[in-house]
């Protein structure tokens, strides 16, 4: 039986439809549902297009009732992977799927995280701080906003020349290259080493 996963989006998706491409001709997993908290979202076009199921949801659905745990389960889900995904994962899915859920966050934690901390307002806090490097951190997600145990950092080198648009495209580069491939490694239980 395959490894099933299923995304959470808020937004457009890039990330999402990586890894569902990624994963479409593998042997051993596949993305069985891609949900979001925005119905406006891109990204349940992107998975609409590629033949994934939907689903959209609401605050209280997702946090103050049992039935996305639910339907997770009967799905067969193993992995749940949050790539865009705004809002803080309530205890009752994270104690469903213990040590199965995933983040990618657009920059170099611990530094940049947190409660609203996400997308152009990481890159714009990296430039005004006139930092050096950015990055991307792969990490397992517990109770809090970008504290999970850190899997996987990758950086890039910002110029003076640099802004928090030109950033952001050198971390969505750093995102499509491995992110799927550190979704892979963990759910096959394999290294991941990246050619640098």
């Amino acid at each position: 039986m395959p490894v099933k996963i299923a995304i959470f989006c808020s937004g457009s998706g890039s990330n999402a439809q990586k890894i569902i491409e990624y994963f479409q001709e593998h042997k051993s997993a596949e993305v069985v549902l891609l949900l979001s908290n925005n119905k406006n979202a891109y990204a349940l076009e992107r998975a609409k297009l590629l033949g994934v199921p939907t689903r959209v949801f609401d605050k209280a659905q997702f946090s103050q009732s049992p039935i996305i745990v639910n339907e997770l389960k009967e799905l067969g889900v193993n992995w749940i992977i949050l790539a865009g995904f705004l809002w803080l994962v309530p205890e009752n899915l994270i104690e469903a799927f213990p040590n199965s859920i995933v983040n990618i966050h657009p920059a170099l934690l611990p530094s940049y995280g947190g409660k609203g901390m996400y997308g152009m307002y990481v890159h714009e806090a990296v430039v005004k701080a006139k930092e050096k490097e950015s990055g991307i951190s792969i990490h397992m997600v517990n109770k809090e906003y970008d504290k999970g145990t850190i899997v996987f950092q990758a950086k890039c080198f910002l110029t003076d020349e640099d802004t928090a648009e030109t950033l952001a495209k050198k971390i969505q580069a750093l995102e499509h290259e491995h992110f799927p491939k550190v979704i892979d490694a963990l759910i096959c239980s394999k290294t991941y080493n990246p050619i640098s």
